[in-house]
């Protein structure tokens, strides 16, 4: 058939490994391609255009789930927009709880440094510990530093 193609020849056009083709389809985000006589995947162009958007909601912060959500959607003939804008909106106010969190810890830590620059390392004897840092301990550190997860975790919902 015209367009049909390869693995390699799809993840060529669309920039996504043939690692990731092939979980894709294992979990359901793109459909199991048709099979050549010799046993070789057979894709046709909606593969292009499905990893494609695949891809493009990645990049806006689209779990594969949501976007495989997003697609099921799609297939069973439902508007998806208010869908997505739903999912967007949540990965926004995520977004700003983490900025709002960096932004604590960068106040804190800029602090710490300004401090840093005005301690004399001549009166830190302790071998185990750095003056500054035993300085922080001191402090209310649950209302300065956020904790690690809050700004590493992955967004949820």
């Amino acid at each position: 058939m015209l367009g049909d193609m390869r693995i390699g020849d799809l993840a060529s056009l669309t920039g996504v490994s043939t690692k990731a083709i092939r979980y894709y389809e294992e979990i359901g985000v793109l459909p199991e391609p048709e099979r050549a006589a010799n046993g070789y995947r057979v894709y046709a162009q909606s593969a292009v255009d499905r990893l494609t958007f695949v891809k493009d909601a990645q990049a806006t912060g689209l779990s594969l789930n949501e976007i495989a959500a997003i697609l099921g959607l799609r297939e069973q003939g439902e508007a998806t927009c208010n869908h997505v804008l739903h999912l967007l909106e949540h990965h926004l106010d995520q977004l700003d709880t983490k900025i709002a969190a960096l932004q604590r810890t960068r106040a804190t830590l800029a602090s710490i440094t300004e401090r840093a620059r005005r301690l004399d390392p001549a009166v830190c004897h302790d071998p185990n510990r750095c003056q500054t840092i035993e300085r922080i301990s001191g402090t209310d550190r649950e209302s300065q530093l956020p904790a690690v997860d809050e700004i590493h975790a992955p967004i949820r919902h």
